[in-house]
């Protein structure tokens, strides 16, 4: 075999071994990261106190674990999110969008007067759906990670540990984003809540449907009694059955959400480009009342289209 070639194959092999090794030392490093969230919290303050009001903090609930004054879905929103609520970075974060989204929507169209639409859709719009994707992106993991949570909980109340032991054990084996609702449940408990009122706050913190059925349990074996082994073993098989049935929606409907996405951004990344690409194009036209409520009654029927369809495709169990 030729020398060159034998060098070449070398140098693949060894550049191939390096890719590997790396993606799983990041890997490696962003689980670690994830699993000890929590925990990295729990080392930079005293006591059992100081973390409960450190982690309510941190998702945007006051030290009584009460949302702030806020408005109440906003409040929400920002609690299912799961992101570390800074006020200071997000305003920042929000002025900053709201800059660029006015500088861009005014350069594209070369009306001052769009600064304020602008304005609007990156200070307002882009920071709601961004909450709105981590929202849904983390109750989608809950949904995945909640059945291992309660198996997890069955085996330690078999082998005899109590029920704080066993939420607690969750907290720390499981990665987020159910490794941090259940250790703010251990934490709240350990700091003098009943395990109901635990378990209720993970349910108003995580905004999810599973979570209330296990919330709903747990109520309904605090107040009537009741073994709660089998009570978590049926829960944790029916959520995980209803994870499978939301799947095959989603797999149903994949065709409807696809046609609704195309349908809805090709109109304006089409006039978006020619408005880029050559902003003289419509001319005078633009300018006509006819014209202009026409792109208005145009807009008015493709929000109504999009409704029709979110409705046809939007099911819930």
């Amino acid at each position: 075999m030729d020398a060159n070639a034998v060098f070449l194959v070398l140098v693949f092999a060894a550049v191939f071994a390096a890719a590997q090794a790396l993606i799983g030392l990041l890997s490696t490093a962003a689980q670690k990261r994830l699993v000890n969230r929590r925990l990295k919290v729990a080392e930079k303050v005293d006591g059992i106190s100081a973390l409960v009001v450190e982690l309510r903090k941190q998702r945007g609930l006051s030290a009584t674990g009460e949302r702030s004054g806020r408005l109440r879905w906003l409040s929400d929103l920002i609690v299912a999110s799961g992101l570390p609520y800074d006020p200071r970075k997000w305003t920042t974060y929000v002025l900053g969008a709201a800059v660029i989204g006015a500088g861009g929507l005014a350069f594209m169209t070369r009306n001052p007067l769009a600064a304020i639409a602008g304005g609007l859709i990156g200070g307002v719009g882009i920071p709601i759906m961004v909450l709105k994707f981590m929202a849904g992106r983390r109750a989608n993991a809950l949904g995945f990670q909640l059945p291992q949570a309660l198996e997890i909980i069955v085996r330690s109340l078999e082998a005899g540990h109590p029920v704080p032991t066993a939420i607690a054990l969750v907290g720390r084996e499981m990665s987020d984003p159910v490794g941090s609702e259940f250790g703010m449940a251990a934490d709240e408990i350990a700091y003098g809540a009943t395990l109901e009122q635990a378990v209720e706050r993970i349910a108003e913190r995580c905004q999810h449907p599973d979570v209330d059925l296990f919330a709903a349990t747990i109520r309904l074996q605090e107040r009537t009694g009741g073994n709660l082994t089998g009570l978590l073993k049926l829960n944790a098989s029916t959520i995980r059955e209803r994870h499978k049935m939301r799947l095959k929606i989603k797999a149903a409907s994949s065709e409807g959400r696809a046609s609704a996405m195309i349908l809805t951004s090709a109109p304006f990344l089409a006039v978006g480009a020619i408005m880029l690409i050559s902003p003289k194009f419509y001319g005078d036209v633009i300018n006509e009342p006819a014209v202009k409520w026409g792109l208005i009654g145009t807009f008015i029927w493709i929000v109504i289209g999009n409704l029709i369809m979110r409705r046809m495709i939007d099911m819930r169990l």
